[in-house]
């Protein structure tokens, strides 16, 4: 037993080191805990709270762009809806307006087409007029030169006047 009471001894010895040398190196670990503390600690905990802040900063700004979002999107959406609305109410006015305007237009060529029917009835009548003259006159040459030849003498204007009527009564 001997042995293992040396082992124990050795393995404590190295296990637990001389208390000076503990003592100094507990105090230098406490010097470095309270330098990183200080160098490292204090400016990486400020960076993560600007960090922090800025990020929840940015939140709050995406949240209120959100609702201004939302808010136009609803207002697009008002100012669509009235713009079909409006655009419905002028296409049934252009309709209106297009229908008035196609039977304005077709009242005024049925008007101009009646006022050329009675221009052509008047003008027919009237070339029947003329010809009927035409006719007239002629005749009444075709009287005068055969009463010349038959009586083979001249006849006075009166005369004449009254033979050329009697001619066209009988042809009418």
């Amino acid at each position: 037993m001997g042995d293992i009471g040396e082992t124990i001894g050795t393995i404590a010895e190295k296990l637990v080191p001389n208390l000076l040398s503990f003592v100094i190196q507990l105090i230098s670990f406490i010097i470095l805990i309270v330098i990183i503390f200080f160098v490292a600690y204090k400016p990486v905990k400020r960076v993560l709270k600007e960090r922090a802040d800025h990020v929840e900063t940015e939140i709050k700004d995406a949240d209120e762009q959100r609702v201004v979002a939302s808010a136009d999107v609803k207002e697009a959406k008002a100012i669509l809806a009235d713009s079909k609305v409006q655009a419905s109410a002028i296409i049934k006015q252009a309709e209106l307006k297009g229908e008035s305007r196609a039977e304005a237009i077709l009242i005024a060529a049925k008007l101009e087409a009646k006022t050329m029917l009675a221009q052509a009835q008047n003008d027919i009548v009237q070339a029947k007029e003329e010809a009927l003259e035409n006719i007239r006159n002629e005749m009444v040459n075709v009287a005068l030169a055969a009463s010349k030849e038959i009586l083979k003498r001249e006849i006075n204007v009166t005369d004449n006047q009254r033979l050329a009527e009697d001619f066209a009564k009988r042809l009418n």
